[in-house]
């Protein structure tokens, strides 16, 4: 839990790559912790003296260091950390994990590379060459996360629960995107179809991005079906996702767009209708591109 006194806070966020360490540090930023990813550790004493400079000190810190730094980077963390003592924080290092067949079926869920891949190895090897290069940071942790069988939605409540405020621990909404040739996300609570609006793929200008650019947003919203998908469905939401709620049992939600590729039009959905959340006051909002993230 954060203290109760003005003395900032740093928290460590470390792990093996696909544990849940980017869900971890938005979590952290959701809860106003001023977050740092992939910071080279010769350059936390530098970033936090930086930080604590001024009237206008962030209380709450949270940097991200792993595999991603050079190797011998790693062997300075716990001289970095104490250096950062020296300036008054009491830093923490959280490190999250994953069994290895948890790893492998996540990298190939989401087809994203291992940050050691590089180097021309199997993603098996990758994983088990990286899980020696952090065993000294795993070894060092105040606290290890185990994720290997925690949704998002678990891993950013367990987040809360573990370092937020009172009052932070809200039903959470997950707003998802996928390509419905993949499949449907089986977490799902409320999926949408939306293959039957127009699909900005064969515009050739527009089949190169996502519904996260400014020029299929345009094209989309430009649409009259769109739009009126687009009320429907938040005037839908706006009326249930109270009532789920008050269910005292629920404390969260996945909301699902489909299309056929799912890059164009979920994105665009699931990124406007968490625009929207946020708007109506949801303070536990993530957006998860299944295809692209």
């Amino acid at each position: 839990m954060t203290p109760a006194n003005n003395t900032p806070t740093l928290i460590i966020v470390s792990g093996m790559s696909g544990s849940g360490k980017s869900v971890a540090l938005k979590t952290f930023e959701d809860l106003g912790f001023y977050c740092v990813d992939n910071l080279p550790v010769e350059l936390l004493t530098q970033f936090v003296e930086s930080v604590l400079q001024g009237d206008d000190v962030a209380p709450k810190l949270a940097v991200g260091i792993d595999v991603r730094n050079r190797h011998g980077d790693l062997s300075a963390v716990p001289e970095s950390l104490s250096a950062v003592g020296r300036l008054g924080l009491d830093p923490k290092l959280v490190f999250f994990d994953a069994q290895d067949d948890a790893l492998l079926k996540r990298y190939a869920d989401t087809r994203r590379r291992h940050p050691l891949s590089h180097l021309g190895l199997a993603l098996a090897d990758a994983i088990s060459l990286e899980r020696q290069v952090l065993k000294p940071l795993q070894q060092l942790a105040d606290a290890v996360i185990d994720t290997s069988r925690l949704n998002i939605h678990q891993l950013r409540r367990q987040i809360i629960s573990d370092y937020g405020s009172e009052g932070d621990a809200t039903m959470s909404l997950l707003f998802e995107s996928f390509a419905y040739r993949r499949g449907v996300p089986r977490d799902a609570d409320f999926v949408f179809d939306a293959r039957c609006l127009p699909n900005p793929h064969w515009d050739p200008t527009l089949r190169p991005l996502s519904g996260r650019d400014a020029g299929v947003r345009e094209y989309l919203e430009a649409q009259p079906d769109v739009r009126k998908f687009l009320e429907q469905i938040t005037t839908f939401l706006d009326t249930w996702l109270p009532r789920l709620q008050g269910d005292s049992t629920r404390s969260y939600a996945t909301i699902a767009f489909g299309c056929t590729g799912g890059r164009h039009r979920s994105v665009y959905l699931a990124e406007r209708l968490a625009e929207h959340a946020r708007s109506r006051g949801w303070q536990e909002v993530a957006v998860h591109h299944r295809e692209l993230d």
